[in-house]
């Protein structure tokens, strides 16, 4: 079996083989690895939900070519993310800033000036 079609797979608790449950989704385990496997799987919640998920397949056969496509489409898209190009962040000259203040104040005065004038 390829290395990678067991990458997907690499989260499992360390007491469950890869390879070996692979094998037991495949019915190629004997009945007391199986058991073996199964009461290691009820130690860990997340092995034993992903274990019944994956007896729910109909067909056991296609386990391998599944895991190959999940794997597939996991390096898709986190090969994505990391050739996005990066946002150009924005910076604040030091000029733009005074001018940004001097244009504000005059508004500023500007209005208070017109109000004042206004005033009998």
């Amino acid at each position: 079996m390829k290395e990678n079609l067991k990458d997907i797979l690499s989260h499992l608790h360390s007491e469950v083989d890869q390879e070996e449950l692979l094998k037991y989704l495949e019915g190629k385990l004997s009945a007391e690895e199986q058991h073996e496997l199964e009461k290691n799987a009820l130690d860990d919640p997340f092995e034993a939900d992903a274990l019944d998920g994956l007896q729910d397949i109909s067909n056991k056969t296609k386990i391998a070519a599944l895991v190959e496509d999940l794997n597939r489409d996991l390096k898709k898209k986190t090969a994505k993310k990391k050739n996005l190009p990066h946002r150009r962040e924005a910076k604040l000259e030091p000029w733009l800033l005074i001018t940004i203040i001097i244009v504000l104040l005059v508004v500023v005065l500007g209005y208070i000036i017109i109000h004042k004038l206004k005033q009998p």
